[in-house]
């Protein structure tokens, strides 16, 4: 167990929850759900169960660093990975991965986004482990495939053929971007596809082979004098120029889509990405007419069903005649839109922008 280590990524703005994520405050540390804890203090726990608490590395934003030290007190400085800038998975996962061979050159490592929901935890743990022995055991890239329980257009797709390692793990033969509904319907009933979770497992050693392979240039950047600079007082100065000569890219893109040895193990472990407003309301609690409302501390509703509202605590709300509705507030903003206009949300939020400038966003 000393030799897993888990990397949670929690460096992204949850633009699609505006109002209530901010660039300054975003969803991952917010309570969405009305759970009691944050989305990554749940990460976090999760992990807890996994791997020791030491080898739980957190990388995000570097504006973030005291809000992770305020929610997880107990993490230390050296677990906090500060990126100086957005450059999505590839570069983050390329520091982590660096960083955590320099330390132990046998790492098995999960990595997970910060903001998903997990209804069963335990069966999460009992898949994370069964996928860090695989990868300590063969040099592989495994990712977590989804059973999916609809043709949704909201997730990427893993299709897997009959090859299998370990008996559990499939091999990996396409991977495919959110595809329209008619295509969705056709990945469904073939049998052969899941959703694509975004959770990686892998030896230090496998990673770090497949960025020298399919990404020499950015393995470059975080590989120079790994042993004297990683771990040490000159870690942040390194890492500030190293972000500056990444391009954006996705893991994704840059290495899962290119290597022969990438395989997925199906799993079912009450997973949702939590990604937009529709997601939350599915899995909130609902009054008889499906109204889901967090908090429901003063919100009156007369003859509306079927809407999501969230509005600060004390607040005292009435909605009448509304239907099919998300209602938010959070941050001096009011959004109402019909709750099948939600993916319109990230171009609010640059008309926004455009408008009145960084202060509502």
């Amino acid at each position: 167990m000393e030799n897993n280590f888990a990397v949670i990524m929690a460096g992204g703005i949850g633009s699609r929850f505006w109002p209530i994520s901010r660039t300054t405050y975003p969803k991952q540390f917010i309570d969405i759900l009305g759970t009691g804890k944050t989305l990554i203090q749940s990460t976090y726990d999760r992990f807890k169960a996994i791997v020791p608490e030491e080898n739980i590395y957190i990388v995000t934003n570097d504006i973030y660093a005291d809000l992770i030290k305020t929610q997880i007190p107990q993490i230390k400085d050296h677990q906090i990975l500060g990126e100086p800038i957005m450059r999505n998975t590839a570069p983050c996962i390329a520091y982590a991965c660096h960083k955590i061979h320099a330390i132990n050159k046998d790492a098995a490592i999960v990595v997970a986004p910060s903001d998903h929901l997990i209804l069963n935890p335990e069966g999460f743990v009992n898949d994370i482990n069964k996928a860090l022995k695989t990868a300590t055991n063969n040099n592989c890239l495994i990712t977590l495939g989804i059973k999916p329980s609809r043709p949704d257009t909201g997730y990427g797709y893993i299709q897997y053929n009959s090859s299998t390692l370990d008996h559990d793990f499939f091999k990996v033969k396409t991977f495919t971007e959110k595809p329209n509904l008619e295509l969705a319907k056709e990945f469904i009933q073939s049998g052969d596809f899941l959703w694509n979770g975004g959770i990686f497992v892998w030896s230090a050693d496998s990673i770090l082979k497949a960025f020298e392979q399919h990404m020499p240039d950015m393995n470059d950047i975080f590989r120079d004098t790994e042993e004297s600079v990683y771990n040490t007082a000159e870690e942040h100065n390194f890492i500030q120029n190293a972000y500056y000569q990444c391009k954006n890219i996705s893991i994704d893109y840059g290495i899962m889509e290119k290597a022969d040895n990438v395989y997925v193990l199906p799993t079912d472990f009450g997973w949702s990405d939590l990604g937009t407003w529709a997601s939350i309301y599915d899995l909130a609690d609902k009054d008889y007419v499906g109204n889901a409302v967090i908090p429901a501390e003063k919100v009156i509703m007369y003859d509306s069903s079927n809407c999501m509202v969230n509005v600060p605590a004390g607040k005292l709300v009435i909605l009448k005649g509304l239907h099919d509705f998300i209602v938010v507030e959070s941050n001096n903003t009011l959004m109402i839109c019909p709750r099948s206009e939600e993916q319109n949300v990230k171009q609010v939020v640059a008309d926004v922008k455009g408008k009145f400038g960084a202060e509502y966003i």
